[in-house]
């Protein structure tokens, strides 16, 4: 059984009968997975913000597609909303392609 973190495994639900104990394994199975992927959606817009403070916008064009393709998987897979997907995506569009002249 996955644990999620800080869950000890002795540790005891409240649910009591079997369809409940099953569901509560499957919330821990996605809590998790979902906080795997929340983060590195968090790491690759940090990467991103990175090159291009360093003024790096090839660098960060490269990386913006990988990026994208992250935020459209978690949006199919209910990680987060679709509309937050879409604000994330225009924002790093418009932070890449800014002029690198400033």
């Amino acid at each position: 059984m996955v644990l999620a973190r800080g869950q000890r495994e002795s540790e005891d639900t409240v649910a009591s009968h079997a369809s409940a104990l099953k569901a509560h394994r499957q919330n821990v199975v996605r809590r998790e997975r979902n906080r795997q992927l929340r983060s590195r959606l968090r790491g690759s817009l940090r990467a991103i913000r990175a090159l291009v403070d360093k003024d790096d916008f090839a660098g960060a064009k490269t990386e913006l597609k990988g990026t994208i393709s992250l935020i459209d998987r978690m949006v199919t897979k209910g990680v987060i909303h679709r509309n937050a997907a879409a604000r994330y995506k225009s924002r790093l569009q418009k932070r890449v392609t800014a002029s690198p002249a400033k």
